[in-house]
């Protein structure tokens, strides 16, 4: 088990071959919802690692290994959360803001009233590796919320999401550094 929402299947996908100068083992990882062993939509690809006697360790993950997690994460409930009232308030973030920025908004709330975001993932994130870096694309919602006086909750309105991001990884005076580029 790794956290509250996920666990980890690591497997031999096949046996350890033991050759003089090394030895080889294949683990197949697979995520899935923390008590719910479920198949994964995914078919793992075969992964063929540079042949180079100089390392002294390999290390690869495939994009079935990220793939599983996202599924996993997705299925337990990992992207939806909810900014609350006393965070949106700490950045002054209230009906009256939107309103400036949607008239309909505007007509609804003439006094302002504190908000809160409700974001949430509507699919499975896809992440897919590149030579030099990797992509995740991720669709979601964020929905604005108003709290109204007697605390009940209204909804203002739905925003919908697509986002694609690129991400690099680096080593850089031995510290594992990643850039964030959103391309769309």
């Amino acid at each position: 088990q790794i956290d509250d929402l996920a666990e980890v299947d690591y497997s031999f996908s096949s046996s350890p071959a033991v050759f003089q100068p090394f030895i080889d083992l294949d683990l197949k990882g697979v995520f899935f919802p923390a008590g719910n062993y479920t198949d994964s939509p995914y078919v793992a690809a075969s992964l063929t690692i540079p042949d180079q006697n100089d390392p002294m360790l390999y290390l690869a993950f495939s994009e079935y290994f990220f793939q599983t997690s996202s599924f996993a994460y997705y299925t337990a409930g990992a992207f939806t959360m909810t900014i609350a009232e006393e965070t949106c308030s700490y950045f002054n973030i209230n009906t009256e803001i939107f309103g400036s920025i949607i008239p309909e908004v505007a007509k609804y709330s003439v006094t302002p009233y504190p908000v809160m975001l409700k974001l949430m993932s509507t699919e499975i994130p896809i992440i897919s590796l590149q030579k030099d870096s990797f992509t995740v694309q991720i669709q979601g919602s964020v929905e604005v919320l108003a709290v109204l006086p007697d605390s009940t909750i209204q909804s203002l309105f739905t925003l919908n999401i697509v986002a694609n991001t690129s991400i690099s990884l680096n080593i850089f005076d031995q510290k594992l550094m990643g850039s964030l580029c959103l391309n769309r």
